[in-house]
């Protein structure tokens, strides 16, 4: 499957795996709005699960990217090039993108992914079936054992930041720094 999914990303354009990562995206919100009504049972769950509070939201949710991104460039310091490298998926990915879209596309992705993994599945099936769904649906990671304790382990972090705080919006903010601050990084160094 591993190969498979590697030929079929490697025969993709830049542009046609960016328009794949929003189309992903944008399934995943269709179905967090979907099973989130049902599960709620009524459209408006996202009230729920919001609560603007900039204290959680600066402290815990860049608190929690803060350290996150840390962790990631000390290992990408420590550890060989080969136990990071996702196939360059993210480098085709955020390299020739302006900071502008990668701060919009890094906010489509932590909004529809933490609506998803914290705001409905996590507050109905809990933190460890949430943390994991998340983490396989990351499937690229799965034969990187370095890429895929790391991805769990994020996961996890967010996870336990929505217990802690019940407020998607943290975790988005957490999620959104991380993404973001990553791609800039990782357009700087294909720039550099």
């Amino acid at each position: 499957m591993r190969n498979r999914q590697a030929e079929l990303v490697k025969n993709l354009s830049d542009r046609e795996l960016l328009i794949n990562v929003y189309l992903t995206q944008g399934i995943l919100l269709i179905l967090s709005c979907v099973i989130g009504a049902i599960l709620f049972s009524e459209i408006w769950f996202i009230d729920e699960l919001v609560e603007i509070n900039l204290i959680d939201i600066i402290f815990l949710g860049g608190g929690l990217a803060l350290l996150i991104i840390l962790i990631d460039q000390f290992l990408m310091k420590v550890l060989p090039e080969d136990k990071l490298d996702d196939g360059g998926i993210n480098e085709r990915i955020f390299s020739n993108l302006s900071v502008p879209h990668i701060l919009f596309l890094s906010f489509i992705i932590s909004f529809s992914e933490e609506l998803m993994f914290r705001g409905v599945i996590q507050t109905h099936l809990g933190l460890y079936i949430a943390s994991g769904l998340f983490a396989i649906i990351h499937v690229r990671y799965l034969a990187k054992p370095v890429l895929f304790t790391l991805v769990v382990g994020v996961s996890f972090s967010l996870g336990i930041l929505f217990e802690l705080t019940d407020n998607v919006l943290v975790t988005i903010t957490a999620h959104f720094l991380i993404d973001s601050t990553m791609g800039i990084l990782i357009k700087q160094k294909a720039h550099s």
